[in-house]
């Protein structure tokens, strides 16, 4: 999924709070939304390898979580829904495409690397690809709900997500042909750092 998608989904794990204990709120919203878009800092270092644990995530968010009840700190809160937001967010990558420039052609079967098994698991395509008008799809069901509940810099966060992810998706396709063309005028030194699936054809 588009990294809108996952920002927002991982307000949307912390949203209750708004209602059930609104003073713990503001930390659970910032944790959900840091460790929805987290793991894709490694957008340009082994993306979904150097940042994506889709099993150690989900280890480290229960004793967590259990920590956040017993000790209800801002804090201790706030981590608790930075690791499900990761470990979520890891999970989701599962259910898209696999990682390559143009996913819609469906040639990888790399989703998400798995480091506890050490090995790539496969995309299931219930989403086809990141950026995919059922992305988009989701990313405007799970706002929807979060406009209502949220207010303030979150609902604006919100908002943003999903204008910013429906530019994203109308020109999803066309920057898989631009990006081999841009990256290949890079410097030599910054060659080793362009991701594979981003380099011209004749470099691969």
């Amino acid at each position: 999924m588009m990294l809108p998608t996952h920002a927002v989904v991982g307000l949307a794990v912390a949203a209750p709070l708004a209602v059930f204990a609104p003073d713990l709120a503001p930390a659970a919203l910032a944790g959900g939304l840091l460790g929805g878009v987290f793991p894709d800092l490694d957008m340009y270092a082994g993306h979904r390898k150097s940042f994506h644990y889709p099993t150690v995530f989900p280890i480290l968010t229960l004793p967590a979580a259990i920590l956040a009840v017993v000790y209800p700190q801002p804090v201790v809160v706030g981590t608790a829904f930075f690791f499900a937001g990761a470990g979520i967010h890891c999970q989701m990558d599962r259910f898209g495409g696999g990682l390559e420039l143009r996913p819609w052609e469906k040639t990888s079967e790399k989703a998400v690397y798995d480091h506890v098994r050490g090995r790539w698991r496969r995309p299931k395509r219930w989403i086809p690809y990141d950026g995919s008008p059922h992305d988009l799809a989701l990313l405007i069901a799970v706002s929807l709900p979060l406009l209502v509940v949220l207010d303030g810099s979150f609902r604006v966060i919100v908002g943003l997500a999903v204008g910013i992810g429906g530019v994203y998706v109308g020109l999803r396709r066309r920057l898989a042909a631009i990006a081999p063309v841009v990256f290949g005028y890079a410097p030599g030194w910054l060659t080793q750092y362009v991701p594979e699936r981003y380099r011209p054809e004749t470099d691969q």
